[in-house]
């Protein structure tokens, strides 16, 4: 066995050629042994395999500097680099994260979980090199999906002017998380089945050199072009074609349900449990809206699971012009929003909240200050979303809710979501943005607001000397603490559900100064800028206490909710001790 000899790039050197095909396949069992029992991204990581193994036997890391771009690809470089033990030992599952990551490892540059950025990255990397004159290689990996953002692109557009070494590996296994689109996958397309021979070339449309190779999964070809371009004094392009999933026959054949998942059997592919359980609530309200308004359009940057529109879905709502996946490009899903919205559509975008941190100017420049009426959703943000610092979502509420214009809802149950997102796509007045939480509460009744009276707070339960203002998900934490404040005081406190966070209900506040003393907010997000301090500021110079609990300011990760809430004061059991020292 060779890869119990691999301590890092080193020990790869020291292995002949021959043997370097056992080591891939040694190396894949173990990227397959851990994910099989945890889950993660699989299909990008087993159709690196190879290329890695080459790429470490050719350059010389962590003197070469290597970028993966949304660090998807990262799990076979991390085996090689002395983190075997985090896929081999499942006492040390834990060890690595899922994204490259500087803390763990001199071989990895930067903590990445975002696409598109690697190009860009790397020629920063290149830059300071150059500045302390010394010639390392820098080579930027990116998969042929992230080619579809931006950043990508305005990055590969410096690239076609930049005078020295830099090495962009395209990894091309023609698949996003999704299938691709967009007129540069045409050209993609054209070059794979021309082998790389084809005119309609967009990197060298860009200046850049280029180099093709058609079997990203032979080593021997991979090291032979990795050394013609080792210490090359320009940027070139290194278009590789692999298979996405390579290594296990049913994530080769469905790539997209093999992006990435939980826990899964080997011998079949079926599920161990623990995986991503979509709540249907967001979807069945797009189909309603899809099948009985022909001039809707819902749109999505590459992540369409999240909205319910899955393989064998949308391509229904895609042929009727009715569905559209941007790609990775969110900044475009939002200004075509705008668009549509201007022109008479009626147009929602959706995805997870965290990758709305890379589209505000259009979000504030092209929605908000045009004032189109396009529904925004926000899928999985504050703390019940995704827990990894590269993915969290703590600042939504102050990122959207300071925005002119701009209506941020936020509902607390699943009835509250489906009067809100019916006044959303019929309202013809502002942009709406919907805080869509990861799992809906069902409260049983419907939910007969008008939400066109603007921020307008539920007053859940009405009581006195407390109330409290519960954001979304953090109602049902509201509630249980007035239960036990009354089981063990007697007193009824007040429970609020502001529900719009985009302003204040100011005729409510002014009157809970009659008979309350003390006002706590609960947020599951920051708690710097966040909705509660907009309440603490009203009642800046008035004699009412007002006590605001939300998320401390750091990069969290890998948190569990209930625990990191507690860390912030934020249990039923807190609180209620809270109330009872501050009332009595």
């Amino acid at each position: 066995m060779y890869l119990e000899k691999i301590n890092g790039p080193e020990d790869i050197k020291k292995l002949k050629k021959e043997q370097l095909q056992t080591l891939a396949d040694e190396t894949r069992n173990a990227l397959i042994n851990k994910i099989s029992n945890v889950g993660g991204h699989s299909g990008p990581n087993l159709g690196v395999v190879e290329l890695t193994i080459a790429m470490h036997y050719v350059f010389d890391s962590p003197k070469d500097k290597i970028v993966f771009d949304v660090s998807h690809q990262s799990y076979p470089h991390k085996i090689l680099t002395g983190r075997k033990q985090a896929f081999m030992d499942s006492n040390h599952f834990g060890d690595v994260t899922g994204y490259t990551n500087p803390l763990e490892s001199e071989h990895d540059l930067f903590t990445i979980g975002h696409t598109s950025t690697s190009v860009s990255l790397a020629l920063g990397l290149a830059k300071g090199r150059d500045l302390k004159k010394t010639n390392e290689n820098v080579i930027a990996i990116i998969g042929d999906g992230s080619l579809s953002g931006g950043e990508a692109l305005e990055a590969l557009d410096y690239a076609g002017e930049y005078k020295n070494n830099l090495i962009i590996i395209v990894n091309d296994n023609d698949q996003s998380i999704a299938e691709n689109h967009g007129g540069i996958y045409k050209t993609l397309k054209e070059l794979r089945e021309n082998n790389g021979e084809s005119n309609h070339n967009m990197f060298k449309a860009f200046g850049l050199e280029y180099k093709y190779l058609n079997d990203g999964h032979n080593i021997e070809k991979l090291i032979e072009l990795f050394e013609s371009v080792k210490g090359i004094d320009h940027p070139v392009v290194l278009h590789i074609h692999t298979i996405k999933g390579k290594g296990l026959s049913y994530a080769e054949a469905n790539r997209e349900l093999w992006h990435a998942g939980g826990p899964f059997n080997i011998e079949d592919g079926s599920s161990k449990g623990g995986g991503f359980n979509l709540d249907p609530t967001v979807f069945e309200s797009l189909k309603e809206l899809l099948d009985n308004n022909d001039k809707a359009v819902v749109l999505n940057a590459g992540t369409p699971m999240g909205l319910g529109f899955i393989k064998g879905v949308r391509e229904k709502y895609v042929n009727r012009g009715q569905f559209i996946d941007v790609g990775i490009a969110e900044e475009n899903a939002v200004a075509m929003s705008s668009g549509i919205a201007k022109n008479g559509g009626t147009a929602v975008f959706g995805t997870f909240a965290p990758f709305f941190q890379r589209t505000y100017d259009q979000i504030s420049h092209d929605l908000c200050l045009n004032d189109n009426p396009a529904t925004m959703l926000v899928v999985s943000p504050g703390i019940y979303g995704m827990n990894t610092n590269t993915h969290i979502a703590l600042c939504d509420i102050q990122m959207f809710a300071h925005i002119p214009n701009l209506i941020y809802l936020a509902p607390a149950s699943k009835e509250e979501y489906r009067q809100m997102f019916k006044f959303a796509t019929t309202q013809k007045e502002h942009p709406v943005a919907i805080r869509v939480p990861v799992v809906f509460t069902q409260s049983g009744v419907e939910d007969t607001t008008d939400y066109s009276v603007y921020n307008k707070n539920k007053v859940e339960i009405k009581g006195s000397k407390v109330a409290i203002f519960a954001v979304g998900a953090m109602l049902p934490m509201a509630l249980e603490t007035a239960k036990k404040v009354k089981e063990e005081t007697g007193l009824e406190i007040t429970v609020i559900n502001p529900r719009f966070l985009t302003g204040l209900d100011e005729e409510l506040l002014t009157k809970l100064k009659e008979n309350h003393e003390l006002v706590i907010t609960l947020e599951d997000g920051e708690l710097i800028g966040g909705y509660g301090q907009t309440i603490a500021s009203f009642y800046g110079d008035m004699n009412i206490k007002v006590k605001n609990y939300g998320i401390s300011k750091a990069f969290h990760t890998d948190f569990k909710a209930d625990e990191l809430l507690a860390e912030n004061g934020m249990s039923v059991e807190q609180l209620t001790a809270y109330i009872k020292k501050s009332v009595y």
